[in-house]
């Protein structure tokens, strides 16, 4: 049996009272003072999250933009120094290998920021694509911590200890060599939460005193620690994808609903001709959001049903804070998949009547595109 990992602040998680669950083979926290207490801080005041988890490769050399424009599916060449573009990275026959995010450092270099439970299938595919490449790879994710300070108030805490001025930093930018709290780290204006803030990448070694530092200043903001459950139902309501529930090697972009990430007309990539097809015919199952009408909860891989047989699956559910309503997203039969459409959940053995609503079901007022 394979022992969980921790992140360099598994010691603080535990002296801040984290609730700690083992995911995707990482011991990390759940909750502190609660999901919903969490949940609400984001939204109004600010939380500060241990992503350190999630995986980093630094890819150099003189075929960087070739290789990166073969791997994934959005167009890199679009990427101006120290821009950020999201990006699925695809297999050949279009399912998603994963979704990450793409960090343009120089001409010849770029920092993959990759999610967690992928970090060693990403590389191994990364690897099997270098091919004739002149690029050079390097597994970072071991001594590189990440922190992400997210929420309204999440600029007026970071200002207290950084001289940089937040303000120029645009949503999907970043800064390299930055000081904050007396180190050097990497800050984004990115984020998982459907809320403004930061993602933090610093060495492994210095997470603990900058996790204590932010903590200080952010107190009388009403900043917390927030952990993993309201992670998930902060980037639920924002209608950002999962791996693993709306992303998988059996979904498409084009299914998935991130279809706008998909650039056919750049070049040759992993997936292209396939996705064509999809772009060319259209997709037989979409990607949808849901409100249950009737009385309770659906969850992820809850059939969906309709017409006496099962048209989809539920791929993520839950009770919405902010809403105060049970939403979901299900990943169903095209012909199902229109505004208003009404159709059923099966939870424990009953057909539970729910009706498809917009996405994202949660927006921030002013939020850019």
């Amino acid at each position: 049996m394979i022992e969980a990992k921790k992140t360099p602040l598994y010691e603080t998680h535990l002296e801040y009272g984290g609730k700690i669950v083992e995911f995707g083979g990482w011991l990390l926290p759940v909750q502190y003072s609660g999901i919903l207490e969490e949940h609400r801080a984001v939204r109004e005041k600010a939380g500060l999250f241990d992503v350190s988890h999630m995986g980093e490769v630094l890819v150099k050399g003189a075929d960087s933009l070739a290789f990166l424009q073969n791997l994934v599916t959005n167009d890199v060449s679009r990427l101006t120094q120290h821009k950020i573009q999201y990006t699925p990275m695809c297999y050949k026959d279009g399912g998603i290998v994963d979704d990450l995010l793409i960090y343009k450092q120089g001409e010849e270099e770029y920092l993959l920021v990759i999610n967690a439970a992928n970090i060693e299938k990403d590389w191994q595919w990364m690897q099997e694509n270098k091919e004739n490449f002149q690029v050079e790879l390097t597994n970072v994710s071991a001594k590189t911590a990440q922190l992400a300070l997210q929420g309204p108030l999440a600029q007026s805490i970071l200002s207290h200890l950084t001289d940089t001025n937040l303000e120029e930093l645009a949503y999907y930018w970043f800064l390299p060599n930055v000081i904050v709290a007396g180190k050097e780290v990497l800050i984004s204006r990115t984020g998982y939460t459907g809320e403004d803030g930061f993602e933090i990448y610093c060495q492994a070694e210095d997470a603990a005193e900058l996790w204590a530092a932010i903590m200080a200043v952010g107190k009388p903001y009403g900043l917390l620690p927030v952990g993993l459950g309201c992670r998930d139902t902060l980037r639920f309501e924002a209608c950002f994808p999962l791996y693993g529930h709306e992303l998988s090697k059996d979904i498409s972009p084009l299914e998935a609903g991130i279809g706008m990430f998909v650039k056919l007309d750049k070049g040759e990539f992993n997936g292209q001709a396939a996705l064509a097809e999809q772009k060319k015919n259209g997709v037989k199952r979409k990607s949808v959001g849901f409100v249950v009408t009737g009385r309770g909860i659906a969850r992820a891989e809850y059939p969906v049903m309709a017409e006496g047989r099962r048209i989809g699956i539920v791929t993520t559910g839950t009770y919405a804070p902010t809403l105060e309503k049970n939403i979901g997203l299900a990943l169903v039969e095209t012909e199902f998949a229109k505004v208003g459409q009404e159709f059923a959940i099966e939870i424990r053995g009953k057909n539970v009547a729910v009706q498809v609503i917009p996405k994202p079901f949660y927006k921030r007022e002013g939020q850019q595109v």
